[in-house]
C-alpha cells in the first residue's frame, strides 16, 4: 500500500534537484501573489483603514460643527429649495454626519460596505447644496470666491469615491 505525503509535509533533500527547484518556484509564486495587493510599502488594507478613519473623523467634526459653533454658517448654506426649515436641516444633517462618521470607524467589517454606500449617498445628497452655494455666491467656511466654491464642487466626487473605497473589504 502506497501512502502519498502532502507536499508541505514531505522531507526535502538538501542537495540540488528538480524537486527543490519546483518547491522554490512554487513558494516564490505564492509570495508574489500575496504581495500583489500591496500599494508601495503598505497594502490596501492599511490605506483603506486610514481613509476610513480620516473620512469618519471629518464627518464627526463637521457634524459637531452643524450642532454647535458653525450652526449659523451652515444655515446660510441651506438652499431655498429645501422644503424644511434651515435650522432643522442643519441639525438633522449634523446628526447624520456624526452617525455616519462614527459608523465608518466603528462598524464591524460585515457592515462596512453598507455604511460606505450610505456615506456615498449622503455626499451625493448634499451636492445640490454645494451647487447652490456656488450658483448664489454664498460665502462660508473660507469659500469666499467662485474659484474656491468651484473647487469645493470638485471635491465632492472625491468624497464619494473615498467612502466607497474605504468600505471595501
Amino acid at each position: 500500500m502506497t501512502h502519498s505525503v502532502h507536499p508541505r509535509l514531505r522531507l526535502r533533500s538538501h542537495g540540488p534537484g528538480r524537486d527543490d527547484d519546483r518547491d522554490h518556484d512554487r513558494d516564490h509564486d505564492r509570495d508574489r501573489r500575496r504581495d500583489d495587493h500591496r500599494v508601495g510599502p503598505v497594502g490596501h488594507h492599511f490605506t483603506r483603514l486610514v481613509t476610513r478613519v480620516a473620512l469618519g473623523s471629518m464627518l464627526v467634526f463637521a457634524g459637531t460643527g452643524h450642532l454647535t459653533w458653525a450652526r449659523e454658517e451652515f444655515r446660510a448654506q441651506v438652499p431655498d429649495s429645501v422644503p424644511l426649515d434651515a435650522d432643522m436641516t442643519v441639525l438633522v444633517s449634523g446628526v447624520v454626519e456624526i452617525a455616519l462618521g462614527s459608523a465608518l470607524v466603528a462598524v464591524p467589517r460585515r457592515h462596512r460596505r453598507h455604511v460606505g454606500r450610505l456615506a456615498a449617498f449622503f455626499f451625493v445628497g448634499v451636492f445640490p447644496g454645494n451647487v447652490s452655494q456656488f450658483l448664489h455666491a454664498r460665502d462660508g467656511f473660507g469659500l469666499d470666491t467662485d474659484a474656491r466654491r468651484f473647487a469645493r464642487l470638485l471635491l465632492q466626487p472625491v468624497l464619494v469615491w473615498s467612502a466607497l473605497y474605504a468600505s471595501r473589504d
